[in-house]
């Protein structure tokens, strides 16, 4: 059992980029509470990483936002170093881990988590990693009792439970069609930089199974067909997004019975000019082609370093919005999520919201396990921290 754990959730990768914003994050909320609604009582939590003294450091800046961080823990661990990822595991409730790319450094820890028995959050966008998570150890995971969950932060919380949102808005056994729409601003760390090479040299066709499309059950599931097209109501042109998030939402969709008994899900990126647009789709292809090839793909890798990211004064100008138009037989529906920056202060916000929930709310949530989605591990319980987190769910028409 966890509830004996000496931490409720440690934060792996703390002396990165995003891992210090989770931590700031937890620092400055504090407490939490417990999942029936008892006082409040503080979140044990911990920092781990390879190095000590950085480690040391971030719990000093810790201290300074909330003097009851002197009792933080500090852990060292190391991505290659099986027998320390593994002394971690076992003190924890939950890990949360930002060290990627995931497909180089991730799996490791996630085996060393369902050895433990302790539930993992993740900020993967790579397909790959998360492909190859399902085939060799959801079975185990399942088995143990443990939640695997993927795409935590911006990859994927706001398409996946957005669109949970608005099909529990929908009529129930009837087919439903839905399509978001992305509109963000903001920038990246060097980490993200990383990780999106790898997704870009390992691009390529997905098996069925992987993208989440099928049958489960009585229910189809499958992807709209992509194109681009200009939206003469959002005097907009709209472009399929080469992401994880369609294949999360659609494997959220084999799982639960609230997506109807057939299901279809387009994901599209709304950019403003046709010049824009071109310029995208260009520059995308680009960078893709170079990260297939080795050499340049090492050159890229010097475009920004990991631990490099935006300033705060950047991340406080970003924002994102996801707008989802949902249509069963009988009824159409407009929601949309929406925040701030949303590849850091949000995603650090939606990855601690995502491991508070699994430490806290256990009686609350699914009784799911395995290589599983945020929506699938937590469904409308994550959607309700993350509002009171100042995530916005919103009901738009319908």
């Amino acid at each position: 059992m966890t509830s004996d754990r000496a931490y409720d959730v440690i934060v792996f990768g703390a002396t990165g980029f995003t891992g210090r914003l989770v931590a700031e994050y937890l620092a400055t909320k504090g407490k939490d509470a417990s999942a029936r609604g008892a006082e409040e009582r503080p979140i044990r939590w911990a920092i781990a990483g390879r190095s000590a003294g950085r480690l040391a450091e971030v719990k000093a800046a810790m201290e300074a936002i909330d003097p009851a961080c002197s009792s933080l823990g500090v852990i060292e661990a190391a991505s290659d170093d099986a027998a320390s990822l593994e002394r971690m595991a076992r003190q924890a409730r939950v890990v949360i881990t930002t060290v990627g790319p995931y497909t180089a450094l991730g799996e490791p820890l996630v085996e060393a988590c369902i050895r433990a028995g302790t539930d993992y959050a993740d900020l993967t966008g790579e397909p790959g990693f998360v492909d190859r998570l399902i085939e060799r150890h959801h079975e185990a995971a399942r088995a143990r009792g443990v939640r695997i969950v993927n795409c935590c932060g911006f990859d994927s919380i706001p398409h996946d439970l957005g669109v949970l949102f608005t099909v529990t808005k929908l009529p129930a056994g009837e087919p439903i069609a839905v399509e978001g729409i992305v509109r963000a601003h903001g920038s990246f760390s060097g980490g993200t930089w990383q990780s999106l090479l790898e997704i870009m040299a390992h691009a390529g066709p997905r098996k069925g199974a992987a993208r989440g499309e099928g049958a489960h059950g009585a229910r189809r599931v499958r992807g709209l067909k992509a194109r681009i097209r200009y939206e003469k109501g959002l005097r907009a042109w709209l472009c399929p997004m080469p992401s994880i998030d369609p294949l999360v939402v659609l494997r959220s969709a084999r799982e639960l019975d609230a997506y109807g008994p057939d299901f279809q899900y387009s994901h599209n990126v709304q950019v403003k000019s046709g010049l824009q647009l071109v310029m995208g789709i260009a520059g995308f292809g680009a960078v893709t082609a170079l990260a297939k090839v080795g050499p340049t793909r090492e050159l890229l890798r010097k475009v920004r370093s990991p631990g490099e990211g935006p300033s705060a004064e950047e991340r406080a100008r970003s924002w994102f919005q996801v707008t989802f138009q949902g249509k069963s037989a009988s009824r159409k529906v407009v929601t949309r999520v929406s925040g701030g920056d949303p590849g850091y202060s949000e995603t650090a916000k939606m990855v601690a919201e995502s491991a508070l929930c699994m430490a806290f709310d256990r009686e609350r949530l699914p009784a799911r396990a395995g290589v599983i989605t945020p929506a699938v591990a937590m469904g409308e319980r994550l959607i309700e921290r993350l509002q009171a987190a100042g995530i916005r769910f919103e009901l738009l028409e319908g």
